[in-house]
């Protein structure tokens, strides 16, 4: 699933958004109820003060009585007291319940990506898949309570004060509702343009944060081939486009003020005649007349807020709809119902008829028959993009085959755990990854359960002793992000210890050795013949010199495999591929077309 061609279909079934995160507000329903419940008299409060000019304007204006002079003013000061404290105990259990509703959401979202597969990695940028994992939950979970809040309050605030101007004058709140109601209508009509920019705004955030990441990760590239402006000329187009965006919908909810205020301006007009009429009439009193205009009055500004809140909940009605269709997705690849458990491999692993192709167009593989014996030491070689490491890749299922299939001991890998099989399989790639934190934890994350001594042990075979003895902090020395404060040398030998520790059956070595100088090729090459010791492995290697020992050398030529044999066989065949790809590197060569 491409990250960016979501629209967040779903942002509006309120009834699906509903059911969606309700499992994650389930837990905390009792403190959602009394945040809401606290939200109430909070907002109903807001009436008092609009109630007492009635008795002030008749008692104390009209009748001079000095008691409700003293009283009514008081009266206030407590009332907002009380009010104070429901808003700060309502404003506390939101934040609280809001934390913990998008803890639980990024937990969960974590959780799947874990489960996602290497071709989702494949074609959605890091920007896509930390803004859709990380920043949405964060704008869709820890909004919603806090605009539910304030719906509440507002909400609350606007019956209470309407129930004010209902007990001053039916008839003129007849007129004040109709007004409001009119108010609200150029909200509900922005909701579908909301939806539209608010997506767009998420995808340009997500490209504006894979900008980022490329020129972190690849600032050396940007440095040496000048591409400071380039880089900025992308992120700058990204910037703006959020701005023009932002700016379209700013332009319309703007107008949303002079629009309710003129609107409202006209239902004060109107209410001043009528209630003007009423009083010359004698069918209200001047205090129930202030009473009613003070409630008018107040009853702006939580209806202008709620207005605004409709327009944010639409924005984290999107949010939510692009968080909860990433629950939706599922992985290409996992277990099968009846999938068995590999306990190591006894006998062979089987290539059968194995094709494979990542788009429609293009066949990687075709027609690979392979057997593989347990313990034996395969060399796959050929030419640049033919396909050894997608070869490779298909052991520990990063992909799923085409078609035909690839057999441990018989058993189709289709049929086994991943789990068990990721257990047997231990690999060495050419650029490693190593996490931050110590040398141990990098080392040890491959078998937590291993002892002292079988660090010590690894640390000896990988050839890290020296390496451990000159650093400070020894083997707990910590490593910045990726490892980068070790040589390309080290960090291979770090992650050739961590595939010794992690002892499993069958090594993958993608091309371990060729981005190293001869003097830590040499080194390396070493720890690697520690860890081949009695495993059966693959090794993709350029250098071919690196490989004469191999067990047999399996050509691999644009997909297909073209030559099977030890090092001496292959040079026997006259025009051989290997033969030539041999001479390339040590002698001459008749075929540049294979370099």
């Amino acid at each position: 699933m491409k990250l960016s061609s979501t629209n967040a279909a779903q942002s509006f079934n309120y009834k699906w958004l509903l059911k969606r995160i309700y499992p994650f507000a389930k837990p905390y329903l009792g403190r959602i109820i009394l945040c809401i419940l606290v939200a109430i008299p909070a907002g109903m409060l807001d009436g008092v003060v609009a109630f007492s000019l009635r008795p002030y304007m008749d008692k104390v204006i009209g009748d001079k009585n000095l008691v409700w002079a003293v009283i009514i003013p008081f009266g206030i000061i407590l009332f907002a007291a009380v009010q104070g404290i429901f808003r700060y105990l309502n404003t506390y259990l939101n934040d609280w319940t809001s934390q913990k509703i998008t803890i639980g959401v990024k937990k969960a979202l974590y959780k799947k990506i874990l489960t996602l597969n290497t071709k989702f990695y494949d074609i959605n940028s890091s920007g896509d898949i930390i803004s859709r994992f990380l920043t949405d939950p964060e704008t869709a979970s820890n909004g919603l309570v806090e605009q539910i809040k304030s719906v509440t309050t507002n909400g609350v605030s606007a019956i209470s004060l309407i129930s004010v101007m209902l007990f001053s004058s039916w008839k003129l709140a007849i007129i004040g509702v109709v007004v409001l109601c009119v108010a609200i209508i150029p909200v509900i009509l922005l909701r579908k343009r909301i939806k539209k920019v608010s997506n767009k705004t998420l995808v340009f955030n997500a490209n504006i944060m894979t900008i980022y990441n490329e020129t972190f990760a690849g600032n050396k590239i940007v440095t040496a081939y000048n591409l400071k402006d380039r880089q900025e000329k992308l992120f700058n187009e990204q910037i703006d486009n959020c701005f023009t965006l932002a700016m379209s919908l700013i332009k319309r909810i703007s107008l949303l003020s002079p629009i309710m205020y003129v609107i409202a301006s006209c239902g004060i007009a109107l209410v001043m005649g009528y209630g003007t009429f009423l009083i010359f009439d004698g069918q209200m009193t001047a205090g129930a007349f202030a009473a009613f205009v003070t409630s008018l009055l107040l009853l702006y500004k939580p209806i202008k807020t709620l207005g605004h809140t409709l327009t944010s909940l639409q924005k984290i009605f999107v949010a939510m709809g692009r968080v909860f269709e990433l629950f939706d997705i599922e992985p290409e690849i996992s277990d099968s119902p009846d999938a068995k458990t590999f306990d190591g491999l006894e006998n062979s692993i089987k290539f059968e008829n194995v094709y494979f192709q990542y788009e429609e167009s293009k066949m990687v593989l075709k027609n690979i028959n392979l057997e593989v014996y347990k313990g034996e030491h395969i060399a796959i070689v050929g030419n640049s993009g033919g396909g050894k490491t997608t070869l490779v890749n298909l052991l520990p299922r990063f992909y799923d085959l085409t078609s035909g299939a690839i057999k441990f001991d018989g058993l189709d890998i289709r049929g086994l755990t991943l789990d068990s099989l990721h257990k047997n399989i231990a690999i060495v790639f050419q650029d490693n990854f190593l996490f931050s934190g110590t040398i141990r934890e990098n080392i040890m994350i491959a078998n937590p359960k291993a002892s002292e001594d079988d660090l010590q042990h690894v640390l000896t075979y990988a050839n890290l002793d020296e390496m451990i003895e000159s650093l400070p902090d020894g083997v707990d020395t910590v490593l910045g992000e990726r490892g980068l404060a070790l040589s390309g040398g080290q960090r291979q030998r770090v992650a050739i210890a961590r595939a010794m520790i992690k002892n499993s059956p069958i090594i993958i070595l993608d091309e371990a050795t060729s981005a190293l100088d001869n003097e830590s090729e040499a080194i390396v090459q070493k720890a690697l013949e520690n860890l081949m010791r009695n495993k059966t492995v693959f090794v993709i290697a350029h250098r071919l010199s690196t490989i004469k020992n191999a067990t047999r050398i399996a050509v691999i030529n644009d997909g297909e495999l073209v030559e099977l044999g030890t090092h001496d066989q292959l040079m026997q065949y006259e025009n051989g591929v290997y033969k030539n790809l041999y001479n390339m590197q040590f002698g001459s060569t008749t075929d540049p077309a294979l370099i």
